[in-house]
């Protein structure tokens, strides 16, 4: 290949001015995004999770759920049967204990969350913290607190309060579908996309499916629920200006419970 001497000498002044910049680095055999700065945070993760070794087979681990979680016949039951099973990936990731559930076992509505965050892990139970004074205060709101049931769709603390993965949520999924079965409940309260999409498995942004009735139907036997997706209570903390479509939503799912016999 030839090259102009005025494209050398262009080269030159480049490779002058990078010089001159402090650039000391050799090129790499593949390109590199070098604006592209990784959390400390998410490094942590990274490193506590990359020796961590994901089961062979997700199949046999939902088996092993699926038939705990069918030996439960009630809610206390079920809670108990939760804390015992060490399938979930996120037992070994650091999780400090399991979270299940709180409120009213016998309850008309369930409230499904993604996961436990740190405060929860501290209390031993969900929604707590501020995050849980808030979701307090819209049951309140729509006199539901004491007709409510709240847990997510997974069980333990993932690391970073990250959101659970796909996998890990089925993992989990007959737990849910267990308390599901035993509450019946007259409708369901999914807070966030990750817990809609984790129960209603859509792929809908919580922007699209928020508002709208869905059903919840289990694969096995004739146990259905009608579902409602909203924001989750640490989103409108963030984005307080939401709080106008989460109040819409409290009041049809207000409006559901009054006409649902």
């Amino acid at each position: 290949m030839n090259v102009e001497p005025r494209d050398i000498a262009a080269i030159e002044s480049l490779l002058a001015f990078w010089r001159d910049a402090g650039v000391d680095a050799c090129f790499e055999d593949a390109p590199q995004d070098r604006t592209i700065v990784v959390a400390p945070a998410l490094k942590a993760v990274a490193k506590a999770t990359a020796s961590v070794i994901a089961p062979v087979d997700t199949r046999d681990v939902i088996a092993e759920a699926r038939a705990l979680a069918r030996s439960a016949d009630s809610v206390e039951a079920l809670a108990q049967a939760v804390a015992t099973f060490r399938g979930c990936d996120l037992v070994g990731l650091g999780a400090r204990g399991c979270v299940f559930g709180r409120g009213n076992a016998e309850a008309s509505v369930l409230v499904i969350g993604h996961a436990p965050a740190a405060e929860d892990e501290s209390a031993g139970q969900p929604f707590s913290g501020r995050v849980g004074v808030l979701t307090d205060r819209m049951l309140a709101a729509i006199a539901a607190s004491d007709r409510a049931y709240l847990t997510n769709t997974v069980f333990w603390r993932p690391p970073g309060d990250r959101a659970p993965t796909a996998e890990e949520q089925a993992t989990c999924a007959p737990f849910l579908e267990r308390l599901l079965e035993l509450m019946k409940p007259r409708a369901v309260l999914l807070l966030g996309a990750v817990a809609a999409r984790g129960v209603l498995k859509s792929e809908e942004s919580i922007v699209k499916a928020r508002g709208q009735w869905r059903e919840w139907r289990l694969a096995e036997g004739d146990v259905s629920a009608p579902a409602l997706a909203t924001f989750h209570p640490a989103f409108l903390m963030k984005q307080p200006q939401a709080k106008r479509q989460a109040w819409a939503d409290l009041l049809a799912l207000a409006a559901k419970l009054e006409n649902t016999t």
